[in-house]
């Protein structure tokens, strides 16, 4: 099956694109990431590709990087999650915060992608915050570390992240901020430590 194709961008739509490889032309599905990050109509591209294959036709899907194919591949191991769904995830959730994003269990900013509702992002949470790994951006690789397991779990933290909310932040952006200052500040900081350290780490 294919993983790469190279060739020119012969046009593009909404959420594909067909790339002439040779003189044969690949209709192929991208995110509108991929389709923001690879360059203009007639110009050579090169996509990694996931290819699907059932009984009534093979279809592709490109990827401007491999980070945005991993997340793919992870997205639609979750029941529910096919592979129009994944995309339109990974076109309204930038990569450096879908990370993030499942860590804090912030399931608001899932839903912002078609087809995804409340239930199916309760369960995009439940099933891939053990998985996410390295490839959940900055603010999950914050959390990681920080002291204690590295997920803002206890009461202190969890006040500050609500705190950070009720002042207009995302809770996934106060999440990865809250870790990072229980990373530099640890495990025993109060709330009242945790709330001016997290805003400096958000302003920055």
């Amino acid at each position: 099956m294919f993983a790469k194709l190279r060739g020119l961008l012969d046009e593009r739509g909404a959420d594909w694109l067909v790339l002439d490889v040779g003189g044969v032309g690949y209709l192929v599905s991208c995110s509108a990431q991929t389709l923001d990050a690879i360059p203009p109509v007639g110009e050579a591209t090169t996509l990694l590709i996931e290819t699907h294959v059932r009984e009534d036709r093979i279809q592709l899907f490109g990827f401007a990087n491999d980070v945005e194919r991993q997340w793919f591949r992870l997205l639609t191991t979750v029941q529910g999650v096919g592979a129009r769904v994944a995309l339109a995830l990974l076109s309204s959730v930038a990569l450096d915060q879908l990370g993030g994003a499942i860590a804090a269990q912030d399931k608001t900013a899932l839903t912002r992608a078609d087809g995804v509702g409340p239930k199916l992002a309760s369960r995009i949470v439940s099933e891939l915050k053990d998985k996410v790994g390295l490839i959940g951006g900055p603010a999950l690789v914050a959390a990681k570390s920080a002291p204690g397991g590295g997920e803002p779990g206890t009461a202190t933290s969890e006040d500050a992240v609500s705190a950070l909310v009720n002042l207009g932040y995302g809770r996934a952006e106060a999440f990865g901020a809250v870790a990072v200052a229980l990373r530099d500040l640890g495990a025993e900081s109060s709330v009242d430590q945790l709330i001016p350290a997290a805003l400096k780490e958000l302003a920055r």
